[in-house]
């Protein structure tokens, strides 16, 4: 009975491992399609030249040094070791999705989420994940760590109406994003995760514990100590 079992539990995994390699050849084909069509009709060089000329675009040296822990903290903790996707994150949200067939999980870097902010609509669609993998390729190829994360941070929303660290500094603070207390870096940083709940306009509470979240992960990755993440909550206005 017990070899039964066995016998059984391998046929299952052998089954299981040949669906998920069928399902994503199926749906990486498709993926494939549509990042050639978006290129095609934008071009990446195109894409990133009109980023960078945007009114009040904030370059990497402009920002503060605690904002950039913090947003990598939060959203992409291997941001400067990868290559445009993270194996282990991805693997772990592609199996799940398929295990549930719900495409509810993450596992983006920051580098395929500026892909799909760019070039494809928020809908959770497998080939959508695929097609921002290959273009998060193409970025990295194209682009270094700083021009991304630049990119990235100058695009994103930051909900009540702004977009960009700079639209958010002025528009939260008044200040330009270099003149952010460590308080109002790490506020922003955890914004974007969900721009309209977070808002510190409309939801100040949910905002400071967000921002506990963010102090949290930047705690796990060795960004700031117990005791400066603390001290930072005690700036809670």
């Amino acid at each position: 009975m017990k070899r039964m079992i066995r016998v059984f539990g391998k046929i299952l995994i052998s089954l299981s491992i040949c669906l998920v390699v069928a399902v994503s050849t199926i749906f990486g084909l498709k993926g494939y399609k549509m990042y050639q069509k978006a290129i095609k009709e934008v071009p990446l060089t195109e894409k990133i030249e009109s980023i960078q000329a945007m009114e009040g675009f904030i370059t990497y040296d402009e920002l503060p040094e605690i904002y950039i822990d913090a947003v990598i903290s939060a959203e992409d903790q291997r941001f400067w070791e990868h290559h445009g996707i993270d194996l282990l994150a991805i693997g772990r949200a592609l199996w799940n999705d398929l295990r549930t067939l719900s495409f509810a999980e993450g596992g983006s870097t920051i580098t395929q989420q500026l892909a799909k902010n760019e070039y494809f609509t928020q809908e959770k669609k497998l080939e959508r994940k695929f097609a921002e993998v290959f273009l998060a390729l193409d970025l990295e190829k194209q682009y270094n760590k700083r021009e991304i994360f630049e990119c990235y941070v100058n695009t994103i929303y930051f909900g009540s109406g702004y977009y960009g660290i700079s639209a958010a500094a002025e528009g939260y603070y008044g200040k330009t994003p270099s003149e952010l207390s460590d308080y109002e870096a790490v506020m922003l940083a955890g914004l974007p995760n969900a721009p309209s709940v977070y808002s510190p306009d409309s939801n100040p509470e949910l905002a400071k514990q967000r921002m506990r979240q963010v102090l949290k992960r930047m705690e796990e990755c060795g960004k700031i100590t117990k005791e400066e993440a603390e001290q930072l909550q005690q700036e809670e206005k």
